[in-house]
């Protein structure tokens, strides 16, 4: 399982911007030598790199350094992932401005971040959306939890208000998918 570079890139920009440099270092200092050497030198958003070691470990340390282990790290990494996405390098999703074109577009968007996977929409009406992650062999509760918060972002950015998403079913848990239950108002 793979990640591309950018989601990996929004990490150590993500650190800085929200708990200071010192805080980076501490960060870099506690991560596996490989995710060390990953996060210290610039990061190609083109590259593909192993998912576990350079973006589940080390945003997993984020939770644990800076919110006491608890996966609200992972949720607010994905919300500046999608700040640095949707106001950056995929803004062309936004172009149109509804979520029904971001959520109509979602089986494209997944497979630009993580390899192999594939997202559909069983469900969505207007203020309401089913995902079902159905490919990602290597899912874990931080990844679900990035996505979490980027599709909360995403939704922000878009106009939603008051978006929240829940997760109803896990891969992580046995599950054949992992269903993520979506509402928000207009």
């Amino acid at each position: 399982m793979e990640v591309k570079g950018t989601a990996v890139v929004v990490l150590p920009q993500f650190i800085r911007t929200k708990f200071g440099e010192n805080s980076f270092n501490q960060w870099l200092a506690a991560l596996s030598p490989l995710a060390r050497e990953v996060y210290s030198k610039p990061i190609l958003t083109n590259n593909w790199f192993p998912l576990k070691e350079i973006l589940v470990e080390p945003t997993q340390k984020i939770c644990d350094v800076f919110y006491g282990g608890k996966m609200e790290g992972a949720c607010e990494c994905g919300r500046f992932s999608a700040d640095y996405a949707l106001k950056g390098i995929y803004r062309v999703f936004l172009k149109i401005g509804s979520p029904e074109f971001v959520i109509n577009r979602a089986s494209l968007v997944l497979p630009t971040y993580y390899r192999p996977s594939k997202i559909i929409v069983p469900s969505h009406e207007k203020g309401h959306a089913l995902f079902r992650i159905v490919e990602f062999p290597d899912m874990n509760k931080v990844i679900e939890h990035r996505i979490i918060g980027w599709m909360e972002q995403a939704l922000t950015i878009c106009g939603c208000k008051n978006p929240k998403v829940k997760i109803v079913a896990s891969l992580t848990e046995g599950k054949p998918y992992t269903e993520l239950d979506v509402v928000w108002s207009a």
